[in-house]
């Protein structure tokens, strides 16, 4: 059994609030792709990436070309036994690593189907039914992001990731924190995240105005060591998401100290087959895993939440459901949270069937 026919879609995704970010990024609409990836004997396997604009070193319309260049290495792949093939393709195309986990979901879904298995299973085996989420609260007026977190709260979520650094103003960003801490009251998870935006200064100040409360810090600097020096100057502990994106990168950020949680994400890594790699070495390191991807929609969604379900539970800090942050959903069978929570889909390979209705016309086909 081969790959014989590559299409790909894109589709407009977005957000049901215009998501805020520091150094003045904001996530409004943006373009997902999905990749279907068929066999010689009809079984279609399904992919998703979606970078977010001026944020990592990806952008949505290097898919596409990426794609077509990959597509004479893609096309005659066998689907049992992806860790060969992606290399391969590492070596085919280095970086690009956002294009290759489309590639590498879909020969997973596609592993899924013909086993006959749960993409969990394949990836480790379940170790738990369902697993916490954590909510994003985009970087506005302090109040108004504490309203968020309390309705937030009302759905059972009790982990908070609270934007900062959308103005530069570390004593706006303590309010903000602050906030946000009392309203959800001791116990939940709180955590400032800067996305690489904040100098060492503003951060350690905003750090110290509230290291008398229960908070996390994540990647407030663009490198590890910056990160490192505020971690010590604050004396709070870190979370680390820009800067990784390999097993060098997660062996630095344990040196330095600042490895007390780390976000691996789908599209930084390449794929599933990297991230469970990446597992494995968090794992060893003691590091707290939020296991998710960038943005997208229900496909992306699903293959971290099959990620997730197969990550020791002792490691497992949260997931994302990106999918119910932005519309149009991709899959009338996507999974959905109940109760702060969120079980991976039950059915074959991912769980998930794209609606071609929302997918649209094809914006690539090779075969």
């Amino acid at each position: 059994m081969k790959v014989n026919y590559i299409t790909l879609y894109s589709v407009d995704l977005t957000s049901h609030e215009t998501y805020h970010m520091a150094e003045g990024k904001t996530c409004d609409t943006v373009k997902t792709h999905v990749l279907c990836l068929e066999t010689d004997s009809g079984l279609k396997g399904w992919g998703e990436v979606c970078p977010i604009p001026h944020y990592l070193p990806a952008f949505a319309d290097g898919v596409p070309n990426a794609i077509r260049e990959m597509a004479p290495e893609i096309l005659g792949i066998s689907p049992i036994g992806i860790d060969a093939p992606m290399r391969k393709l590492d070596e085919f195309l280095q970086g690009h690593n956002y294009a290759k986990s489309i590639v590498d979901m879909a020969l997973w879904d596609l592993y899924g189907k013909i086993t006959g298995l749960p993409l969990y299973q394949l990836l480790g085996g379940r170790v738990q039914r369902d697993m916490p989420l954590y909510h994003s609260i985009t970087c506005i007026a302090p109040r108004e992001m504490a309203r968020i977190a309390k309705e937030a709260y009302a759905t059972g979520i009790r982990q908070f990731q609270v934007k900062l650094g959308a103005d530069a103003d570390w004593q706006a960003d303590a309010e903000r924190l602050i906030r946000v801490r009392e309203t959800v009251g001791n116990g939940p998870l709180v955590y400032g995240d800067w996305n690489c935006g904040a100098t060492k200064l503003q951060a350690t100040r905003t750090g110290r105005a509230v290291a008398h409360l229960d908070i996390m810090l994540e990647q407030p600097c663009k490198s590890l060591d910056d990160c490192a020096a505020v971690q010590r100057a604050t004396g709070l502990p870190m979370k680390i998401d820009e800067s990784a994106f390999d097993q060098a990168s997660l062996l630095r950020a344990y040196e330095l100290g600042c490895l007390d949680a780390v976000a691996l994400k789908l599209s930084k890594f390449g794929g599933l087959s990297a991230m469970c790699r990446a597992r494995d070495l968090s794992v060893h390191l003691g590091a707290e895993i939020c296991a998710e991807c960038t943005w997208g929609s229900d496909i992306v969604t699903a293959a971290a939440l099959h990620f997730a379900a197969s990550t020791p539970q002792a490691n497992l800090m949260n997931t994302c459901d990106l999918s119910s942050y932005v519309a149009p959903r991709l899959c009338k069978d996507g999974p959905v949270r109940k109760d702060g929570r969120i079980k991976p889909p039950e059915g074959l390979g991912l769980g998930i069937t794209p609606d071609l209705d929302i997918l649209g016309p094809s914006i690539l086909e090779i075969g």
